[in-house]
C-alpha cells in the first residue's frame, strides 16, 4: 500500500489490484459496464483499492508531472446558489472570487458529486477533485470521516469555517462567534438582563455551538446559573418560530438570542411593538442581501467576503509548500466578528 502522502496514480492502483492500468482507466471513467469486457468481481476489486488508496481520479498531464494548472478548487456540502443557500455562500465566494483573481487563478466548482441525505460527498468513484491544484471547503457541516481521508492524502485544501474534526489537524479560516457572542450577551447582562432565551439552528455545526460557549461563558462569568438564565429550544421545519416562542415564552426571557436571521425576522414580526419594550431580540447572524423590513436588528456581522479572500490566501501557500516538497504550515485562523448595535436590544421591563 502507498504511503499516506504519496501520489497514488493509476499504475499504483493497477499493481494493487493485479490487473492492467487500461482496466483501471476504464473503471475510473464508468466504461467498464458498457464494453461488458470486465467482470464484475475485477471492476469490484479495482474499486475496492481506490476506496483504500483515497485515489482521487487526475486527467490533467501536468499534475502528473508535478506541475500546478493555476485552478483553485470549490466544493460545497450542501448547493450554494438557492435562495436561502445563497444568501450564505454570495458573499463568501464574492471573496474567493476576488482573492483567486489576485493570484491570477481560475475557480472550478465541483458540482457533479454524488447528493447523499441531501449533502454532497466529496469521494466518489470519478471524483476529479485533481484538475484543481487545491480546494476550498465551504459547508455548515462538513463530513468528518471525509475531512480525515483528505488530510491523509498530499491535496491542499482550506476549509471555511473552524473544524474539530480528525482530531483537531484540519486546516481552516473561520469566525471568532465564541468570542462575538460572549461581548453581546456581556452587553445584554450590562443593561440588567438575566434571563434568556435561545432560538437553535437544528445543527450540530462548530459555529453553533461556538455561540453557545459565548452564551454560557458570559452568564457563568457574570454568576449566573446557565440551567437558571438560560431556555433553550430549537426551530426545525416541523417546529415553527411561533412553536419556539411558545415553547421558552413561560420562563419569561427578557431577551431572545436568535440564530438563523430568517428565525430572527419571524419572531419580530411575532412579537411586533413588544420589542424592546417588553423583549429584547438579538440574531447572531445577519443577511448579506439588503432587506428592507424598517427594523436596524441588534446582531452579529461576520467577514464573510474576507473569510473567502483569507482562505483563497491560505491555500495559495499551502499549494506553493506541496509543490517545493515541503510539510504545509498548518493554519487554523479565526476573523473577528461585528457587532451591530441596532435597536431591537433595550433594558429589561421594569
Amino acid at each position: 500500500m502507498p504511503a499516506p502522502h504519496a501520489r497514488v496514480t493509476q499504475r499504483m492502483i493497477a499493481d494493487i489490484a493485479g490487473v492492467s492500468q487500461s482496466t483501471v482507466s476504464l473503471v475510473l471513467n464508468g466504461k467498464a459496464d458498457e464494453t461488458r469486457r470486465i467482470p464484475a468481481a475485477t471492476r469490484d476489486r479495482v474499486l475496492d483499492v481506490i476506496r483504500e488508496t483515497t485515489y482521487v481520479a487526475n486527467p490533467v498531464a501536468r499534475s502528473l508531472v508535478g506541475a500546478t494548472n493555476d485552478l483553485i478548487g470549490v466544493f460545497t456540502y450542501e448547493p450554494a446558489f438557492p435562495n436561502r443557500s445563497s444568501d450564505f455562500y454570495t458573499p463568501l465566494l464574492t471573496g474567493i472570487e476576488s482573492a483567486a483573481e489576485h493570484v491570477r487563478a481560475d475557480l472550478l466548482v465541483f458540482t457533479s458529486t454524488p447528493v447523499v441525505n441531501g449533502r454532497r460527498r466529496l469521494f466518489h468513484e470519478s471524483n476529479r477533485l485533481r484538475l484543481a491544484d487545491g480546494c476550498i471547503l465551504l459547508g455548515r457541516e462538513m463530513d468528518a470521516d471525509e475531512l480525515e481521508r483528505l488530510l491523509d492524502t498530499d491535496y491542499p485544501f482550506v476549509a471555511i469555517g473552524r473544524r474539530v474534526a480528525a482530531g483537531g489537524r484540519v486546516p481552516y479560516i473561520g469566525v471568532d462567534y465564541a468570542a462575538a457572542t460572549q461581548t453581546l450577551v456581556r452587553r445584554a447582562l450590562d443593561l440588567g438582563h438575566a434571563r434568556f432565551g435561545l432560538l437553535r439552528l437544528p445543527l450540530g455545526a462548530e459555529s453553533s455551538r461556538d455561540r453557545r460557549a459565548g452564551i454560557v461563558d458570559a452568564l457563568t462569568g457574570a454568576g449566573l446559573d446557565t440551567a437558571d438564565a438560560l431556555v433553550e429550544t430549537t426551530v426545525t421545519d416541523h417546529r415553527t418560530v411561533a412553536d419556539a416562542w411558545e415553547a421558552i415564552r413561560a420562563s419569561r426571557p427578557t431577551v431572545v438570542l436568535v440564530e438563523d436571521p430568517d428565525d430572527g425576522e419571524e419572531l419580530l414580526e411575532l412579537l411586533a411593538d413588544d420589542v424592546p419594550a417588553r423583549v429584547s431580540v438579538v440574531v447572531l447572524g445577519e443577511h448579506t442581501r439588503h432587506r428592507d423590513r424598517g427594523t436596524d436588528v441588534t446582531r452579529l456581522s461576520a467577514p464573510r467576503t474576507e473569510l473567502g479572500a483569507r482562505a483563497v490566501a491560505a491555500l495559495t501557500e499551502r499549494i506553493a509548500a506541496v509543490q517545493r516538497g515541503d510539510a504545509p504550515d498548518p493554519v487554523q485562523e479565526l476573523l473577528a466578528c461585528t457587532l451591530v448595535a441596532g435597536t431591537t436590544l433595550g433594558p429589561p421591563p421594569r
